[in-house]
């Protein structure tokens, strides 16, 4: 991403090209997203994805997705292509084969890692190990001509209801693109608050990115309970490129900008340079 946007490359390229790569990695599956991501309980790898621009009215997704393994460019072609914004299942796999993707079989999106799970989920009805996070691939670009992206990818909570879709690919829940948001945690409780669209509300009328982010969380966490708080991870940019994120977990996520010689990993908490 960092050398698309020094180069001048447009923020939704940049989104699009690095959340693909990323998708089509069998490796980076197990982290519930694209390839090699866990499959509903009946064993099929459905995938939901959403782009959208700070420019009104330029939003696209796609949900419960088979075969696809970049979906968010199936993502971006619902929004430059399609009259709708959100297109689902079959219908969602019929666009894309109408714009040329290729459908592949479902043991094509299979890792041995995610197959491996699968099996012992039948047996068991039990996961092979925790998972502490429920993951979502988020990302934010904001270009050198002012421009700003977010997308985000995931196959989903492991063993899910086939057509379940969770909060990612839905607007003002898993993204929102004025100033820009990504969330990702329990998908089924985040899509109740609409979180990414009160941040950016929040930006709006002043507040820094991290503050917006963490007044987010404790609204939640007021209305609930901080002890009966699902797994919620925040994280926004603004027009001045500064960024600021809040969770009720764990939250990693990386950051750069043009005025840092690398990359910045950072933990809620924690804080840690890296070299990218």
């Amino acid at each position: 991403m960092r050398c698309m946007l020094l180069a001048g490359q447009n923020a939704t390229d940049v989104v699009e090209t690095a959340m693909a790569e990323v998708e089509d990695d069998v490796d980076t599956g197990r982290h519930i997203v694209g390839r090699g991501g866990y499959p509903n309980f009946k064993g099929v790898v459905e995938c939901d994805a959403a782009i959208m621009e700070g420019v009104p009215g330029r939003f696209g997704a796609v949900a419960a997705l088979c075969g696809i393994a970049q979906p968010c460019r199936v993502a971006r072609k619902v929004m430059e292509k399609s009259p709708h914004s959100l297109l689902v299942g079959d219908g969602a796999e019929a666009f894309a084969q109408e714009l040329g993707f290729t459908s592949e079989p479902n043991a094509n999106m299979l890792s041995d890692h995610s197959a491996t799970a699968y099996r012992v989920f039948i047996h068991t009805h039990t996961h092979t190990h925790k998972h502490t996070h429920t993951h979502t691939h988020g990302l934010i670009a904001l270009d050198l001509s002012g421009n700003i992206t977010v997308g985000v990818s995931t196959s989903g909570a492991p063993f899910k209801s086939p057509g379940r879709v969770g909060d990612s690919p839905l607007p003002g829940c898993g993204l929102y693109a004025d100033h820009t948001v990504s969330s990702t945690g329990d998908g089924d409780k985040i899509m109740c608050y609409c979180p990414s669209f009160h941040v950016v509300q929040l930006m709006k009328q002043g507040s820094s990115p991290n503050e917006a982010c963490h007044a987010v969380l404790a609204d939640i966490q007021r209305r609930i309970g901080v002890d009966k708080c699902f797994e919620i991870g925040l994280i926004s940019l603004n027009m001045k490129g500064e960024v600021g994120a809040a969770s009720s977990v764990e939250f990693p996520y990386t950051f750069w900008s043009q005025v840092l010689s690398s990359v910045e990993e950072l933990v809620i908490n924690q804080q840690k340079s890296i070299n990218v």
